[in-house]
């Protein structure tokens, strides 16, 4: 089948191409993300394959669809970024890959939360330095903190596992409850519990009407002061306006993020010799308690591997009229 591989990096090509022996698709790759304005680009695709921040509106799958687009791929789990009403009024079909490799983004975050309470990188630009003073760099054991985990899908559940062997406090919060996490030793309760109690806050839900800006002013201020707020799930399930300001009242006192509400202007691109534009994201590099990846909890081997198996696989199965399980249906 031939496909529009948009959003393409370099490792994008090497791990579709190498998965891709097995499937023998006809993978052509644009490095443009996939909008309004670069549809035109996948013009007589039956097939286009996209990533995280493409944005597949009514008005570009109108482009897709007219092109001869039927089959829409997502090589990641979430699909915010897709009109999934207009995709089926239009007759296109939306699958995605719904898990690669959850311990990638658990890892992840744990490395946040280990740096941010270690101070790990301001220690590293103090040593090549030669600054060897500890000042300003005082953590705490994490043996007996509480920490609060809000979606307890397979990420969640692994991050649980984790924080179990440094002997976390464990809470949880989902709309369905996972009995494997209870025999962990978390324990489920309201979001103003788990706000009012936990010392650690990580998030791993998937962004919903329901849980956009999910961290708010209100939920910020039923925080203990001077909590660890972790989000390696969307960006938009921060308010980041209303974070700065807790972070300037020092309500939170450490913040990790793999994502960002508008980062679709900004990550995965080299920006460094640019002025960025966006100001808000620019006050959160300014403050030295604020932990900043772009994207990259998902950046492993073992999950680069899978996302380009699964992807084809799905292409595959459309293109034989097989049914798929990774299809996106609307309820």
């Amino acid at each position: 089948m031939k496909v529009a591989v948009f959003s393409a990096k370099t490792y994008d090509r090497k791990f579709l191409e190498a998965a891709n022996i097995d499937y023998g698709h006809e993978l052509v790759f644009f490095e443009p993300s996939l909008n309004i304005n670069t549809a035109v680009l996948a013009s007589s695709f039956p097939a286009v394959c996209v990533f995280v921040n493409d944005q597949l509106d009514e008005k570009a799958l109108q482009v897709l669809q007219e092109q001869g687009t039927s089959l829409i791929a997502l090589r990641c789990a979430g699909f915010n970024n897709v009109d999934l009403t207009a995709a089926a009024q239009l007759g296109i079909t939306v699958v995605r890959v719904p898990a690669y490799s959850p311990y990638a983004v658990a890892e992840h975050t744990i490395g946040l939360i280990l740096t941010l309470n270690r101070n790990l990188h301001r220690a590293y630009n103090r040593v090549r330095e030669g600054n060897f003073a500890l000042e300003g760099l005082l953590g705490f054991d994490l043996r007996d903190r509480t920490v609060g985990i809000i979606g307890t899908g397979k990420i969640g559940m692994i991050m649980l596992q984790i924080l179990k062997g440094f002997g976390c406090h464990l809470l949880a919060y989902d709309l369905y409850p996972n009995p494997d996490c209870e025999a962990l030793g978390a324990k489920y309760v309201e979001l103003t519990e788990l706000f009012s109690t936990s010392d650690i806050i990580s998030l791993h839900c998937p962004i919903t009407p329901q849980t956009y800006h999910l961290i708010d002013r209100q939920a910020l201020e039923q925080m203990k002061k001077g909590v660890m707020l972790i989000n390696t799930s969307r960006g938009a399930l921060i308010d980041t306006k209303a974070v700065i300001d807790a972070l300037k009242s020092r309500k939170i006192g450490y913040l990790g993020l793999d994502v960002y509400e508008q980062e679709s202007n900004l990550f995965f691109e080299d920006l460094s010799n640019e002025v960025i534009q966006d100001d808000l994201f620019q006050r959160l590099l300014t403050f030295p308690n604020v932990l900043i990846t772009g994207h990259q909890a998902f950046f492993t081997d073992n999950a680069l591997h899978k996302i380009a198996q699964i992807t084809l696989s799905n292409i595959t199965d459309f293109e034989q009229g097989h049914p798929c399980p990774n299809q996106i249906s609307i309820n």
